[in-house]
């Protein structure tokens, strides 16, 4: 009997166990309901956002272009310069994550109005609406700048086209907008997030006085809390405005503005302009912005921004690795001397006394090539018998493993980049380090050359608009910043906007390289894309300029990237931009 009660008992505890086990548990699972009652998961769908901006990390595309190789072989950008960009294989994508990030915002900006930001405090939940708002209709306007670089371009009918404008419905199998629809779209989206930014930065005040329009009535406690200084990595007000100069340059180049337009030149140069003018014009060009990556600069950022607030539009925060430096060192600094600058480039940078090698008022000397150059040229690139991290760098016959193409990770192209770079990294096993970087969204001396080259095309070399300061003004100071002798007697030469227009160009390509700007710069003025990228062969006093790797483009359409196939065989809408 006591057996049998046992297995009785037994038995309906497996039962009980079995029915546990095939009844599901409560996952606690999250449903977009949830934002209505977590303040922190509905801010998430900012942080999405945020996260999808394309220069949240530096690509180096630069190896895709006449400036830079690369060493490896794996390399998607290499893979798509010498032969394989396609609508199927297209690493500058930008169409998955942008459209992402703005069905985020969407989503965001409908419920901004229905979340309970802070239910202790009305007057702070109130300021997070407004913050929020402003924020998700300038990432709107951010994504959509990135967005339209990467898809504009021309249908087979010769019409002008931009991104689709979906609507809240989120049928997605809608036609492209027009590329003009497609601006001032983005132009709308910037315009309602300075409604709410009437401040330009974040920043702590200390008084009613301070408090910006709209926002006079509020506690000065509450506002810092909301809109402080902790706050001043997000997007502000400053920022859009200088991202309207950037989409106003877009729409004025000539690959988008083929009737050379130039009311679309004034306005890139009075949007520049205008913030331009907020840190004094050309005396608020910060004497050392070409190096804002140097270590004691870094070092010195504080919560304020530090050293780096007169140079510096909008970064990210700052990150501890050495990332950069593992992957660009020369191999005997432990390095895999990825990106290779190219002759190209070398060739770009003037002479110290500022005229092109070519001209015969330069002094250039092909058998002493690196002598008497512009400064930015022994900065940015590490050439044979230059210096890296204390050590002398030899990249021609007899440099051992930093010599051309001396084994895998040796460069391509004769020389190593050196921007962007902390020469006091280690890499060696024994003693490896790690310091402080950041990426950089936006600086300055772009805001400034925006302004010259739209100011050059509107107005002339000379002409100044409603601002106290022309293109040669601007490219002046670049130049003196720069070490370039003074009198600059090479600018003084420059009369016609054809000269100005090559000049400006050139400065553009030499303070802006591997930062992500020479793809797009080519595209957007319809430059010839097939140039060969060129190195050096160095054999003791014998240097030879040698082919490094062609560039299989077709400059016939490819100024204008694809639309990925994937969505043209999802929407029938969609129309693909000419020869793809």
């Amino acid at each position: 009997m006591k057996i049998k009660i046992i297995t009785f008992f037994a038995c309906i505890l497996f039962l009980v166990s079995c029915q546990d086990m095939f009844d599901p548990e409560n996952e606690n699972l999250s449903t977009f309901d949830r934002v209505y009652t977590d303040p922190g998961f509905a801010e998430g769908l900012l942080v999405s956002a945020y996260a999808r901006i394309p220069t949240n990390n530096l690509t180096f595309n630069d190896v895709a272009t006449d400036d830079a190789v690369t060493n490896n072989k794996d390399d998607s950008y290499l893979r798509m310069a010498t032969g394989e960009w396609s609508a199927l294989y297209n690493p500058v994508n930008r169409w998955t994550d942008a459209n992402t990030a703005l069905i985020y915002l969407d989503q965001l900006i409908n419920i901004i109005d229905s979340v309970d930001w802070k239910w202790t405090n009305k007057e702070i939940s109130s300021l997070y609406e407004k913050r929020f708002y402003g924020e998700a209709y300038a990432l709107k306007g951010v994504i959509q700048y990135h967005y339209l670089q990467s898809v504009a371009g021309y249908d087979d009918n010769g019409n002008l086209l931009g991104f689709p404008i979906y609507k809240d419905d989120r049928n997605f199998n809608i036609p492209r907008s027009t590329f003009e629809e497609s601006v001032n779209e983005i132009y709308s989206n910037f315009n309602k997030a300075l409604e709410y930014f009437t401040m330009d930065d974040y920043k702590n005040i200390s008084s009613a006085s301070e408090l910006p329009a709209g926002y006079t009535n509020v506690s000065v406690d509450n506002y810092n809390e909301v809109f402080g200084l902790e706050l001043n990595q997000r997007i502000s007000g400053r920022i859009v405005k200088a991202y309207k100069a950037r989409l106003a340059l877009l729409a004025a180049s000539p690959a988008f503005n083929p009737n050379n337009d130039a009311t679309l030149w004034q306005n890139a140069a009075n949007f520049a302009g205008q913030v331009l003018s907020n840190i004094g014009g050309v005396s608020g060009l910060d004497p050392n912005g070409h190096q804002f990556y140097d270590a004691a600069r870094v070092d010195a950022i504080n919560l304020a921004g530090g050293a780096d607030s007169k140079e510096i539009i909008w970064r990210r925060s700052i990150a501890t690795n050495n990332t950069r430096e593992a992957s660009n060192f020369p191999p005997s600094l432990f390095g895999q001397g990825r990106v290779n600058p190219t002759q190209n480039l070398v060739d770009a940078f003037p002479m110290a006394n500022g005229f092109p090698i070519a001209s015969s008022s330069s002094g250039y000397n092909a058998q002493d090539p690196y002598a008497s150059r512009d400064p930015r040229l022994s900065k940015y690139i590490l050439f044979n018998g230059g210096s890296m991290a204390g050590k002398t760098i030899y990249t021609g016959v007899g440099g051992g493993e930093d010599a051309l193409d001396s084994i895998s990770t040796s460069t391509r192209t004769g020389y190593y980049l050196k921007k962007l770079l902390r020469e006091d990294v280690s890499l060696n096993p024994s003693a490896p380090s790690t310091k402080k970087h950041y990426e950089v969204h936006m600086r300055y001396t772009e805001l400034f050359l925006i302004y010259a080259e739209a100011a050059n095309e509107a107005w002339g070399p000379d002409g100044t608009g409603s601002f106290s300061y022309s293109a040669r003004d601007i490219i002046g100071a670049i130049r003196q910043r720069a070490g370039i002798s003074q009198p600059d007697n090479y600018l003084a030469s420059i009369t016609t906007k054809e000269q100005m227009r090559e000049l400006i160009r050139n400065e553009r390509r030499l303070e802006l390289c591997f930062e992500g700007s020479r793809f797009w710069d080519l595209r957007r003025w319809k430059s010839d894309l097939t140039e060969t990228a060129k190195g050096i062969r160095i054999n003791g006093n014998t240097m030879t300029v040698i082919n490094v790797e062609n560039r299989q483009y077709d400059n016939s359409y490819m100024h204008y990237g694809p639309l990925p196939e994937t969505e043209l065989t999802k929407f029938d809408a969609l129309i693909q931009n000419r020869g793809w």
